[in-house]
Protein backbone atom coordinates (compact mmCIF):
# COMPACT_ATOMS: atom_id res chain seq x y z
CA UNK A 1 0.00 0.00 0.00
CA UNK A 2 2.81 2.52 0.92
CA UNK A 3 4.39 1.66 -2.44
CA UNK A 4 1.48 2.73 -4.38
CA UNK A 5 1.24 5.64 -2.54
CA UNK A 6 4.95 6.90 -2.98
CA UNK A 7 3.54 5.97 -6.41
CA UNK A 8 0.64 8.51 -6.74
CA UNK A 9 2.55 11.10 -4.83
CA UNK A 10 5.22 11.02 -7.46
CA UNK A 11 3.43 10.94 -10.39
CA UNK A 12 1.05 13.76 -9.15
CA UNK A 13 3.69 16.11 -8.39
CA UNK A 14 5.72 15.02 -11.85
CA UNK A 15 2.37 15.62 -13.68
CA UNK A 16 1.77 18.89 -11.71
CA UNK A 17 5.39 20.05 -12.64
CA UNK A 18 5.51 19.46 -16.23
CA UNK A 19 2.24 20.82 -16.43
CA UNK A 20 3.68 24.42 -14.77
CA UNK A 21 6.07 24.61 -16.90
CA UNK A 22 4.05 23.91 -20.62
CA UNK A 23 1.42 26.42 -19.54
CA UNK A 24 2.04 30.24 -20.79
CA UNK A 25 3.25 32.48 -18.23
CA UNK A 26 0.00 34.60 -19.18
CA UNK A 27 -1.44 31.95 -16.41
CA UNK A 28 1.11 32.88 -13.82
CA UNK A 29 0.16 36.77 -14.21
CA UNK A 30 0.54 37.89 -10.30
CA UNK A 31 -2.78 40.90 -11.15
CA UNK A 32 -4.94 37.63 -11.19
CA UNK A 33 -7.40 37.35 -8.57
CA UNK A 34 -5.35 34.16 -7.05
CA UNK A 35 -2.09 36.05 -6.49
CA UNK A 36 -3.34 39.34 -5.38
CA UNK A 37 -2.76 39.84 -2.15
CA UNK A 38 -5.67 39.61 0.36
CA UNK A 39 -6.53 42.38 3.00
CA UNK A 40 -5.59 39.81 6.07
CA UNK A 41 -2.16 39.41 4.44
CA UNK A 42 -1.13 43.03 5.15
CA UNK A 43 1.40 42.69 2.13
CA UNK A 44 3.16 40.01 3.71
CA UNK A 45 3.14 41.42 7.39
CA UNK A 46 0.82 38.67 8.79
CA UNK A 47 3.64 36.06 7.62
CA UNK A 48 6.21 37.62 9.36
CA UNK A 49 3.90 38.32 12.34
CA UNK A 50 1.73 35.23 13.01
CA UNK A 51 4.11 32.65 11.17
CA UNK A 52 8.00 33.99 11.84
CA UNK A 53 8.65 33.19 8.16
CA UNK A 54 11.79 35.33 8.28
CA UNK A 55 13.02 32.65 11.00
CA UNK A 56 12.40 29.37 8.51
CA UNK A 57 12.29 30.54 5.14
CA UNK A 58 15.47 29.94 4.24
CA UNK A 59 15.89 26.62 5.33
CA UNK A 60 13.43 25.18 2.56
CA UNK A 61 15.37 23.84 -0.08
CA UNK A 62 15.10 26.37 -3.59
CA UNK A 63 14.31 24.90 -7.15
CA UNK A 64 16.32 27.15 -9.67
CA UNK A 65 14.31 26.92 -12.56
CA UNK A 66 15.33 27.07 -16.13
CA UNK A 67 15.56 30.69 -16.26
CA UNK A 68 18.21 30.77 -13.33
CA UNK A 69 16.84 33.08 -11.22
CA UNK A 70 18.47 33.42 -8.02
CA UNK A 71 18.17 35.70 -4.75
CA UNK A 72 21.71 36.26 -5.33
CA UNK A 73 21.25 38.38 -8.64
CA UNK A 74 19.50 41.51 -6.88
CA UNK A 75 22.86 43.84 -6.28
CA UNK A 76 22.05 44.25 -10.48
CA UNK A 77 18.24 43.11 -11.18
CA UNK A 78 16.54 45.54 -13.38
CA UNK A 79 12.65 46.08 -13.43
CA UNK A 80 12.45 43.01 -16.10
CA UNK A 81 14.34 40.86 -13.65
CA UNK A 82 11.65 41.58 -10.61
CA UNK A 83 8.95 41.29 -13.57
CA UNK A 84 10.10 37.56 -14.27
CA UNK A 85 10.91 36.51 -10.56
CA UNK A 86 7.18 37.60 -9.80
CA UNK A 87 5.79 35.52 -12.44
CA UNK A 88 8.05 33.00 -11.11
CA UNK A 89 6.86 33.29 -7.74
CA UNK A 90 3.23 32.52 -9.31
CA UNK A 91 4.72 29.47 -10.96
CA UNK A 92 5.86 28.54 -7.72
CA UNK A 93 2.82 29.05 -5.64
CA UNK A 94 0.66 27.09 -8.18
CA UNK A 95 2.45 24.49 -8.58
CA UNK A 96 2.57 23.65 -4.70
CA UNK A 97 -0.94 24.70 -4.31
CA UNK A 98 -1.28 22.23 -6.49
CA UNK A 99 0.68 19.29 -5.05
CA UNK A 100 -1.45 20.05 -1.88
CA UNK A 101 -4.31 18.83 -3.73
CA UNK A 102 -2.88 15.57 -3.92
CA UNK A 103 -3.63 15.04 -0.01
CA UNK A 104 -7.08 15.03 -0.96
CA UNK A 105 -6.79 12.12 -3.29
CA UNK A 106 -4.70 10.26 -0.74
CA UNK A 107 -7.96 10.57 1.75
CA UNK A 108 -10.27 9.21 -0.47
CA UNK A 109 -8.48 6.15 -1.51
CA UNK A 110 -6.97 5.38 1.79
CA UNK A 111 -8.30 4.26 5.11
CA UNK A 112 -8.60 7.41 7.54
CA UNK A 113 -5.74 6.69 9.76
CA UNK A 114 -3.10 6.07 6.76
CA UNK A 115 -5.04 8.91 4.52
CA UNK A 116 -4.30 11.45 7.53
CA UNK A 117 -0.69 10.42 7.89
CA UNK A 118 0.20 10.81 4.31
CA UNK A 119 -1.98 13.92 4.04
CA UNK A 120 0.27 15.42 6.61
CA UNK A 121 3.28 14.64 4.40
CA UNK A 122 2.36 16.24 1.34
CA UNK A 123 0.75 19.73 2.92
CA UNK A 124 4.05 19.78 5.44
CA UNK A 125 6.22 18.94 1.80
CA UNK A 126 4.21 21.43 -0.26
CA UNK A 127 2.33 24.17 1.89
CA UNK A 128 5.34 25.70 3.16
CA UNK A 129 7.01 26.53 0.13
CA UNK A 130 3.62 27.87 -1.68
CA UNK A 131 3.63 30.17 1.74
CA UNK A 132 7.02 31.77 0.72
CA UNK A 133 6.51 32.13 -3.05
CA UNK A 134 3.45 34.02 -1.77
CA UNK A 135 5.45 36.26 0.51
CA UNK A 136 8.40 36.45 -1.52
CA UNK A 137 6.23 38.17 -4.08
CA UNK A 138 5.14 40.39 -1.70
CA UNK A 139 8.25 41.66 -0.87
CA UNK A 140 9.44 41.42 -4.63
CA UNK A 141 5.89 43.96 -5.81
CA UNK A 142 6.95 46.41 -2.75
CA UNK A 143 11.20 46.52 -4.39
CA UNK A 144 9.77 46.68 -7.86
CA UNK A 145 7.00 49.88 -6.72
CA UNK A 146 9.91 51.34 -4.61
CA UNK A 147 12.50 51.14 -7.91
CA UNK A 148 9.98 52.82 -10.09
CA UNK A 149 9.39 55.48 -7.39
CA UNK A 150 13.32 56.06 -7.64
CA UNK A 151 13.79 55.53 -11.32
CA UNK A 152 11.21 58.32 -11.67
CA UNK A 153 12.38 60.80 -9.44
CA UNK A 154 15.87 60.08 -11.10
CA UNK A 155 14.28 61.66 -14.15
CA UNK A 156 12.26 64.30 -12.61
CA UNK A 157 15.96 65.51 -10.90
CA UNK A 158 17.38 65.17 -14.44
CA UNK A 159 15.07 66.83 -16.06
CA UNK A 160 14.90 69.88 -13.50
CA UNK A 161 18.79 70.09 -13.15
CA UNK A 162 19.64 71.86 -16.39
CA UNK A 163 23.33 73.39 -16.91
Amino acid sequence: MLLWNLVIVAVWHILFFILCIKLPTATFDASKGRYVARPWEQGGRWYRENLKIQLWKDRLPQHIGKTGLSKKHFSDASIEYIDEFIMETCRGEWVHLNDCLCAVVLLLINPLLVGLVLSFFVLLGNLPCAIVQRYNRFRLQALRKKMLRDLSSAKIGQKTVTA
